[in-house]
């Protein structure tokens, strides 16, 4: 068991200088490229698509990045699909290395704030998944909580089917258009935007030291 986790371990490593050496990082830096790349391979850009998702992804490239240029690459329906089926992917490679090969250095460095939810995985493991995948989507930090949790495998992994769908579906639906969207928008209306945000994140940071005190 220890063979095949040092073996997963340098897998996932050989595969990343692999992906660095034949610029697949660069790839997504260049979304015309990208476009122009995956369309040209037809079902093997799916399934390009799809690989890379669940390789890079639980080990740091932003899951965000796969889902909104998919619907800019492919029709929606293709792009839901292929949004999906990466992201559970991605989910179940980030899970099981956590729990499988590297669980013990993983739980180590699982943020305290992840802790509060331990409970609730014990009393109600399926639908606190569910919410925690509904509100935030696919981070690393995510399957790997998950992973050294006590939550069962299949209960993870339909948990975190139903939660991805409303959101995966809202960004392959309407990607495209909010992109255009955000693309027609002067500059100024953006920092306007943004000032804003900031006024009311500080406000809010006051309101609630003054209460604390």
């Amino acid at each position: 068991m220890r063979g095949a986790r040092i073996a997963a371990v340098v897998a996932v490593i050989a595969g990343l200088i692999v992906a660095q050496r034949f610029g697949v990082f660069d790839q997504f830096g260049d979304p015309a490229r990208l476009k122009a790349t995956l369309l040209a391979l037809g079902v093997w850009g799916w399934v390009a698509f799809v690989v890379g998702y669940a390789a890079l992804q639980p080990f740091g490239m932003p899951g965000t990045i796969f889902i909104f240029a998919a619907p800019l690459i492919w029709p929606w329906p293709i792009a839901f699909a292929l949004s999906m089926t990466g992201t559970m992917a991605a989910s179940v490679v980030g899970f099981s290395f956590s729990r499988f090969v590297a669980r013990d250095f993983v739980a180590a460095r699982i943020p305290a704030r992840f802790r509060r939810w331990d409970e609730a995985l014990a009393r109600r493991a399926f639908s606190t998944v569910f919410l925690l995948r509904l509100l935030f989507w696919m981070p690393p930090l995510l399957h790997a909580f998950f992973g050294v949790s006590p939550v069962r495998f299949w209960t993870h992994f339909w948990g975190s089917l139903a939660g991805y769908l409303l959101p995966l579906w809202a960004v392959s639906f309407f990607g495209e258009r909010v992109v255009d969207l955000a693309r027609a928008v002067p500059l100024w209306a953006w920092l306007v935007a943004g000032t804003g945000a900031l006024l009311v994140v500080a406000a809010i940071v006051v309101l609630r030291r003054r209460r604390a005190g």
